[in-house]
């Protein structure tokens, strides 16, 4: 299993808090996948994928979540509670998408 650190998410209208992310990615290892990919490769087990606090050097987890109604979406985890460490990276800009 391979760990990937995320440092960077895509959302069509950054600004909005209500969008999904689209792509997830690390502009220091110059690639993007996209959210599908991602969600593919954690159910599966593939893979694992994490935020790290710059400041504290935390780690936070990346999970699925499955909200009755919506499509499933891209969510950190840590200490027992998800959150929103996701939506405070910044925008990934063009980096190459991988699968």
């Amino acid at each position: 299993m391979t760990e990937y650190q995320v440092t960077c998410i895509t959302k069509p209208h950054p600004e909005s808090r209500y969008e999904h992310i689209t792509h997830v990615g690390n502009s220091q290892g110059n690639w993007r996948r996209t959210r599908e990919a991602v969600i593919r490769r954690i159910e599966s087990g593939q893979d694992t994928f994490v935020v790290v606090d710059r400041n504290t050097g935390k780690r936070a987890l990346i999970g699925v979540r499955h909200d009755t109604g919506k499509a499933p979406y891209l969510q950190t985890h840590a200490d027992g509670y998800w959150n929103d460490n996701l939506l405070a990276l910044p925008q990934c800009g063009a980096l190459p998408v991988i699968e």
